[in-house]
């Protein structure tokens, strides 16, 4: 079955209450949207946290999903306005690190955690999280999650013009951070 017929036939079955659809959609995506958070938010506990309050919501609101739409867009916008709005909520964004630090001296990029995204994801985490927030968020919807500028325009609710300077001015800060960490 091809991948959107597929993925249509799981939203309709999920739709009809198939729990076994649902976690289907759920092991086919989690895995990017998690990466996707993580990149954004640099913080594996809250990118756990999002990404567990986008599938609850899907389920409270399955009744509304179409069976034509967009599963995996619609999941990675979820994905990227909860990460945004996270971001702007400064005192639960340090509720969280404070908390974080009280329950793991280690700190948020511990070893065992990082086994699910990767060494280099590490990296590309730290680099990203000294991009301004709107580039940051414009390349990892970009490179990581495949979108088009006018998709990206339109969750940033900016200009093409806007999100194209935005990914290349973040691609070029991620070049520099990442070519130096190298030579180190």
């Amino acid at each position: 079955m091809g991948t959107m017929l597929e993925e249509r036939y799981l939203i309709w079955r999920f739709k009809h209450g198939s729990a076994e659809a649902f976690e289907r959609i759920y092991l086919k995506h989690k895995n990017d949207l998690l990466k996707l958070a993580v990149v954004l938010l640099g913080d594996v506990h809250a990118a756990e946290d999002i990404v567990h309050d986008v599938f609850v919501h899907v389920a409270q609101t399955r009744g509304r999903i179409k069976v034509a739409s967009n599963l995996k867009g619609l999941l990675i916008t979820s994905v990227a306005n909860r990460a945004r709005n996270y971001r702007r909520d400064a005192g639960r964004y340090r509720n969280s690190l404070a908390k974080q630090a009280d329950d793991d001296p280690s700190g948020p990029f511990e070893p065992e955690r990082w086994a699910i995204v990767g060494e280099q994801l590490q990296s590309l985490s730290e680099a990203m999280a000294q991009l301004p927030y709107e580039q940051c968020e414009a390349v990892a919807l970009h490179v990581g999650a495949e979108m088009s500028f006018p998709e990206i325009a339109r969750i940033q609710k900016a200009s093409v013009n806007t999100v194209q300077g935005r990914c290349r001015y973040g691609l070029k800060k991620l070049r520099s951070l990442l070519n130096s960490e190298v030579v180190r």
